[in-house]
């Protein structure tokens, strides 16, 4: 009797790691921006990240059990990092009933609509973020101070302030931001924005976590943070009076989750090292180009999602060889 094989989608890992120690390894790496925003914007953020987590693994087990009907694997941790990053997409202040669709939203459409784990082509968070943001403008732009919102969720909810994030007041060419460039509190988060983009030292301590741990590799985030620096580096050397200096491009909205977190993701990123320089390369011109002259002030979410497009293509041109295959000169 022959031995049977079992076949499954991506991602497939050749060794020791499963795909779910690696899901709550990334899950471990968020935890120092997660406490951060915990103190930056209070309840609020824990009520957003709760409400996200929950809706996520709701959802997928509601649609694999009962739409698809199949056993559903909510156990992985693949849902609950779709909440959290999503959460993390979003302000401290934003009504749980809007976190709830755009859970949906991520499971239910960028998700298992492609056939579940491994199967989808866009990132789900960041699907859920873009729609979130064209349908509830107003909601996902409003930002509460974070030392303010620690007064409680309600108050912070109802007094919040529509201030600036850095992003929006350079897109609104307040450049006179920058004479007093405060980029401590850049790193520590205590900047307008949504929960997860704040705190740049927590994302990049998460990310060196990653790729201690062989989570990720160095080549997408790093090639994203070189090419921003690079492209916007130019343009401020070529003219500093309209364009800013490249840290706050790096550090002033959510560049670093998304080429951290967001851009890593196993499914929607290419398999080989020279693919994943590509896409980052990619990724990084394409937020500066959004962020100067698009319409919106951020662009991270958008240029993510655009090179998830391109990453079969990139995939068929970069393959790895195959196992035990003569390697091509």
């Amino acid at each position: 009797m022959s031995n049977l094989l079992t076949i499954s989608p991506s991602p497939h890992f050749k060794d020791k790691p499963t795909t779910k120690s690696l899901m709550f390894g990334v899950l471990t790496a968020l935890i120092p921006t997660f406490l951060v925003s915990l103190y930056s914007f209070g309840i609020g953020a824990l009520v957003t990240t709760l409400v996200s987590v929950g809706s996520c693994v709701l959802f997928e087990w509601l649609i694999t059990k009962y739409m698809l009907k199949q056993q559903p694997h909510i156990a992985d941790g693949s849902a609950i990092l779709t909440g959290v990053l999503l959460a993390f997409n979003l302000p401290s202040n934003i009504s749980p009933f809007i976190v709830m669709f755009g859970a949906l939203i991520a499971i239910g459409i960028a998700k298992m609509c492609f056939g579940g784990l491994g199967c989808n082509l866009f990132n789900p968070a960041l699907v859920a973020r873009v729609f979130l943001l064209i349908s509830f403008p107003k909601a996902m732009t409003t930002w509460p101070q974070p030392i303010e919102s620690r007064m409680g969720y309600l108050d912070a909810a109802l007094d919040a302030v529509t201030g600036a994030t850095p992003m929006a007041a350079i897109k609104a060419g307040n450049l006179s931001i920058c004479e007093n460039a405060n980029f401590f509190d850049m790193m520590i988060g205590q900047t307008r924005g949504s929960l997860g983009e704040v705190a740049a030292i927590a994302l990049i301590l998460g990310g060196i976590y990653m790729i201690a741990r062989k989570i990720i590799t160095w080549h997408i985030p790093v090639t994203i943070i070189l090419t921003v620096l690079a492209f916007a580096g130019l343009l401020w050397l070529i003219d500093p009076a309209q364009y800013v200096n490249p840290l706050y491009h790096i550090l002033g909205g959510g560049l670093l989750l998304g080429a951290i977190f967001m851009a890593t993701d196993y499914v929607t990123s290419p398999m080989s090292s020279t693919g994943k320089i590509i896409f980052g390369v990619g990724i990084g011109l394409l937020t500066i180009i959004i962020r100067l002259w698009g319409i919106y002030p951020e662009g991270m979410s958008f240029a993510i999602l655009l090179m998830n497009a391109v990453v079969p293509l990139i995939n068929k041109k970069f393959q790895p060889a195959r196992f035990g295959a003569p390697k091509t000169k």
